[in-house]
């Protein structure tokens, strides 16, 4: 007889969630706990009522029909989604485009949208170099015009990542793979128009009760309202203590929090901790919910009964964005309420003295003011980041979860979060889902340097083969980071 193992998850979003199910499939190997700091699960993917007997979710909106890992856990617990068609309105007055219909502006750069199909082409052969190479550089290097980055590529980005203002910063391999990726794109590159499809996407139901429900059921133990104040890691063990001075020992501790609170609460942490964890850079950004139609139509090219999502550059610095959504054409729950309930992002507090316009929803219309805190894709991250991440699982009874930790996306929270348990033991719940299996494989490899099954199979002579290839790409991403900071 073996004892079960103690384990604690550290955080109640999409990865602890998610890991805490897949645990919770195996009672006689783990006792699991999942402490949360707040009062409700979901993490970023939030839930909140408003006036008029409704409620909105915020943070996570939705996702594509390649979440399947997502999709598949939803359906166990009787969860449904709700189909909706992606409708962007890009820009204001001559910088207006869609991805449904023609426009003067892509009439404009119809040149440059045809060559850039083949820089990305380009990109995604040599993905090994470009993956360092922020995506401003590409198009200064292949001489696109500021208009064409600014008003067509920047939007996209920051639509299909969240980036916000850090956008020009992002890395040209992961914008290369939303058009090319066979798996997971979003949209077929049009040559003429850039965008020309309105593809099928799903909005989630209650973000709250949904996390609520998958925890509850899963039957692990569940201490909301109780942060952590310090982490201690000892040869055989980890001790814990939370705000109110209580201490327990656990034999793993899985991070499922972002890596700001991760370092914070680590005494000790080891060299490649401080230098993965230390470079995920966060900005503080603002959700505002509003019902606010002349703030909408004054900033915004709107459609009220198509178009979803909106996406603005500031006139003054076009490097600028700002983010909306008509919540009335996207959350099933608001589809017949006759209201229009929008949601704006400012993004980034440090700029919001000189490019928010916050101060121009009128206070009456406002619904509900959230801040959250979101990081950074800039190429940085995944020059500095994603390459050190499969040197920290695993030491001192430690793993490390989370969107943070390849790309922000509901998805890969998921997927971060059952890589985490399959590590501690528990096989990987949906591998008769061919691209669900295939997904949660590259994760595996890429931020745990592992196969799933160890064999003569494919994946374990990858794992094999890549072993010594990453280990020089991460002395490379090192030894990059060094002269970067000295330059700096």
């Amino acid at each position: 007889m073996t004892s079960k193992k103690r384990v604690l998850i550290v955080g109640a979003g999409a990865a602890g969630t998610a890991a805490a199910y897949s645990l919770s499939k195996h009672p006689e190997k783990f006792q699991v706990e999942v402490w949360e700091k707040l009062s409700v699960p979901g993490g970023v993917a939030c839930s909140s009522d408003i006036k008029g007997d409704a409620f909105v979710n915020y943070g996570v909106q939705g996702g594509t029909p390649s979440y399947r890992n997502t999709l598949i856990m939803m359906k166990e617990f009787g969860f449904k989604t709700s189909p909706v068609h992606m409708m962007i309105s890009f820009g204001k007055g001559k910088t207006h485009w869609t991805n449904y219909a023609k426009s003067p502006l892509t009439e404009k750069l119809k040149n440059e949208i045809k060559r850039f199909e083949d820089v990305l082409k380009k990109i995604n052969r040599f993905e090994f170099f470009y993956i360092f190479v922020p995506m401003y550089k590409v198009l200064k290097w292949n001489g696109f015009s500021e208009d064409f980055a600014n008003e067509m590529v920047f939007p996209l980005t920051a639509l299909f990542f969240g980036t916000g203002n850090r956008t020009p910063y992002v890395s040209a391999a992961i914008m290369a793979r939303v058009f090319l990726d066979e798996d997971l794109r979003l949209f077929d590159y049009d040559s003429e128009l850039l965008l020309s499809q309105s593809p099928e996407m799903f909005a989630f139901p209650k973000l709250e009760q949904m996390y609520e429900t998958i925890l509850r059921k899963s039957g692990v133990k569940i201490c909301l309202n109780r942060p952590i104040t310090s982490v201690k890691r000892y040869g055989t063990h980890v001790t814990v203590i939370d705000q109110d001075g209580k201490t327990a020992t656990f034999d793993e501790i899985l991070f499922a929090c972002d890596a700001e609170t991760v370092l914070k609460l680590l005494e000790n942490p080891t060299f490649f901790e401080r230098k993965a964890l230390g470079n995920v850079k966060y900005y503080n950004d603002l959700i505002l919910t509003h019902e606010d139609d002349n703030y909408m139509n004054k900033h915004y090219e709107v459609n009220k009964n198509k178009d979803q999502y909106f996406v603005r550059t500031d006139p003054t610095d076009p490097a600028k964005i700002e983010m909306s959504f008509n919540l009335s054409n996207y959350q099933p729950q608001l589809k017949n309420s006759n209201r229009n309930i929008y949601q704006t992002i400012y993004l980034d507090d440090n700029l919001r003295e000189k490019y928010w316009t916050v101060d121009e929803v009128k206070k009456d219309k406002v619904l509900l003011e959230t801040w959250w805190r979101q990081f950074s894709h800039s190429w940085t991250h995944f020059a500095f980041t994603v390459p050190l991440m499969r040197y920290l699982q695993g030491k001192k009874h430690t793993w490390f979860c989370g969107a943070y930790t390849l790309i922000n996306t509901h998805e890969i929270a998921m997927i971060s979060g059952l890589a985490a348990a399959h590590r501690l033991g528990a096989p990987y719940p949906f591998h008769h889902d061919p691209l669900a299996a295939k997904q949660f494989d590259q994760y595996l490899l890429t931020i745990h340097g592992k196969p799933r099954n160890f064999g003569c199979n494919k994946m374990t002579l990858l794992s094999c083969i890549l072993a010594p290839l990453m280990a020089l790409f991460a002395l490379f991403s090192l030894l990059l980071r060094f002269c970067f900071n000295r330059k700096s």
